[in-house]
């Protein structure tokens, strides 16, 4: 049997993922050398050829693409063994490594972040911003371990965790503002300039579904990233945009635009929690689960001009289960 080590499978995986030596050496914190020389053992003891040698650099064999992802696996369950022992006493302890989208940060962590450190002080967090794609297979590779973003996310090996629902509101310049009970309706944004996020963030293809405007040339994203400067652009009164009911009390605050609830059914997405289904920390997610639903409550109840909603005290959790 081949004398197969951790430490092996660790500067494998980081060759697989940077496919180059020098980074791969550096992501470990090793020299080229000492990298070079334990994957060459790695090979030696199993008697096969992971990597095949080129003039420019190299490339996985067919074999070694598959090891490359059983050897993520067993890192993967590594490291969920090794937070199984650190954290099987305590809860919402340690360090927690959280992912979170975009159109979700800036409104729910104001509150969030001061329920968290009231309730559990102890709690090392570290927060990564990004879009979905990235924050999930960050998660899936053990990277992260647990995401708040829009739901669902279709992958086998995560569970999710619904927590609320953000309804969708629409944002139009104060001068194209309607009064009285008016509902706005995908029909009247038509007509309209319609500004969005950039590609790759969940919240535009939200919006694009909904309104049936893929084929509608009006629709733009100036290359914006935030909500905040596609707000902006709407104040100026380059078009109109959807937001996120969460964002209202953020976004809507000393701009001159006006929002309109949609006619039923009004578009909305599902925030929730994501983790793998092997983390042993499931306890942990679903009481994060608890303080994310009090801070949701927090940042759909806030109104422009009103800072007082972030600093209202933590009450008692609402959530107390999670489904898959």
């Amino acid at each position: 049997m081949a004398n197969l080590t951790l430490k092996q499978l660790r500067y494998f995986d980081a060759l697989a993922r940077t496919q180059h030596f020098g980074r791969a050496a550096e992501d470990c914190s090793v020299t080229q050398p000492a990298l070079s020389m334990q994957i060459q053992e790695l090979e030696q003891g199993l008697g096969v050829a992971l990597l095949e040698r080129t003039r420019t650099g190299f490339r996985l064999t067919d074999l070694g693409r598959d090891f490359a992802d059983r050897s993520r696996r067993i890192l993967t369950d590594v490291r969920d063994l090794c937070e199984w022992a650190l954290h099987s006493g305590s809860r919402l302890a340690g360090m927690l490594r959280l992912g979170v989208i975009p159109s979700v940060a800036p409104y729910i962590l104001p509150p969030l972040l001061p329920l968290l450190q009231q309730a559990y002080p102890e709690l090392k967090l570290h927060v990564r911003e990004t879009q979905t794609a990235t924050l999930v297979q960050e998660l899936v590779d053990g990277k992260l371990d647990v995401l708040l973003l829009a739901l669902p996310i279709k992958h086998p090996d995560i569970e999710e965790l619904p927590i609320f629902d953000d309804r969708f509101l629409l944002a139009l310049p104060k001068s194209h503002a309607m009064t009285g009970n008016v509902r706005a309706t995908p029909e009247l944004i038509e007509n309209e300039r319609l500004l969005l996020l950039e590609e790759g963030h969940c919240l535009r293809d939200q919006a694009l579904k909904y309104c049936e405007l893929k084929k509608v040339e009006g629709v733009d994203t100036f290359g914006a990233s935030s909500l905040a400067t596609i707000v902006e652009m709407v104040a100026a009164g380059y078009g109109v945009t959807l937001l996120p009911e969460m964002s209202i009390g953020v976004e809507v605050r000393g701009r001159d635009i006006g929002v309109m609830r949609f006619a039923a059914p009004e578009p909305v997405r599902s925030i929730g929690l994501v983790w793998r289904q092997s983390s042993p920390r499931r306890s942990d997610f679903v009481e994060l689960g608890n303080l994310v639903a009090e801070a949701g409550k927090i940042a759909l109840a806030a109104k422009p001009g009103n800072d007082s909603s972030t600093r209202k005290k933590a009450r008692k959790p609402a959530v107390t289960s999670a489904s898959s």
